[in-house]
């Protein structure tokens, strides 16, 4: 496949078919990250991308997933999406999903209307960054939108019968506001109720503004206790009946893996039994 820059997917679409249907992050200012700092945002020409799906049918005998990258594939104009979403459904009838990352921004645009047109022509699944449900956190991190806005992105994704997987970040909050990151990310998580929700642990990517922070003690990371406290105070305060929770992601210092709220005694123990050092991922095995 032809790809313009650095690709990004989640871990979950380690195996599908990745096409980009965008360059970049539509955003690509949040401080903490440096993903797409190799490309500026574009709409990718529409002959490209179909024409990346045909090659794709010509190679492989059975594509079962697509991902639809880069950082904001919804920002297309839905028509666009509707035509990429068909020739899919031509070309891979045995397709059973297609999945993109989405923005708030993004999803803000299109009415209720046109995401239910999406998840009929076989949007399934998308991916959206809370990384915080704390409004001091997400100014300071640029993400250019408070928790209020996330959250009803969030919500109107799910109302049109698309399934929602949104992340967060352990640590964004630094030391000073490890206690109100916690609690408000876990009561946004639980006002979306998303089917999947994935637990990061923050890790400072060099030349990135919070790297300068680090650098300059405006920003104090939180070690892998304070983290682990972090962890433990958002689960007390979540309630989204239903979630599949992961923190399996390499940056974590421990693994999680349950559903909420069914299982969220049993993680609590565990991230206690971390606290007492069972089961840590040491600092040198930690990556993005």
């Amino acid at each position: 496949m032809r790809y313009q820059g650095k690709v990004y997917r989640p871990p979950s679409e380690a195996y599908s078919l990745i096409v980009q249907v965008t360059y970049g992050c539509s955003h690509n200012r949040c401080a903490f990250c440096d993903m797409y700092d190799d490309k500026h945002f574009a709409m990718r020409p529409m002959n490209e991308i179909l024409e990346d799906f045909d090659m794709a049918r010509a190679r492989y005998r059975q594509v079962q997933r697509v991902f639809l990258a880069d950082g904001d594939a919804l920002a297309r104009r839905t028509e666009e999406l509707v035509t990429i979403l068909d020739h899919i459904c031509r070309l891979f009838p045995e397709c059973q999903r297609v999945t993109c990352y989405a923005s708030p921004g993004s999803i803000r645009t299109k009415s209720p209307e046109e995401l239910r047109l999406l998840r009929e022509k076989g949007l399934v699944m998308v991916y959206m960054g809370l990384e915080s449900g704390c409004d001091a956190v997400l100014a300071k991190m640029d993400k250019g939108h408070d928790a209020g806005a996330i959250i009803a992105a969030g919500q109107k994704v799910r109302a049109a019968g698309i399934a929602l997987s949104v992340t967060a970040i352990s640590g964004l909050g630094s030391t000073e506001l490890l206690e109100e990151h916690a609690v408000k990310t876990a009561e946004a998580l639980s006002a979306m109720r998303p089917e999947y929700i994935g637990l990061l642990t923050l890790m400072v990517e060099p030349g990135t503004p919070l790297e300068k922070w680090v650098r300059e003690g405006s920003f104090t990371v939180p070690g892998s206790a304070e983290i682990l406290k972090e962890t433990e105070l958002l689960l007390s305060h979540i309630d989204s009946e239903g979630s599949v929770f992961r923190m399996n992601h390499a940056s974590n210092y421990l693994t999680l893996k349950g559903t909420l709220n069914r299982d969220r005694d049993a993680m609590l123990a565990q991230v206690r039994r971390g606290l007492e050092g069972y089961g840590l991922r040491s600092e040198w095995m930690r990556a993005l």
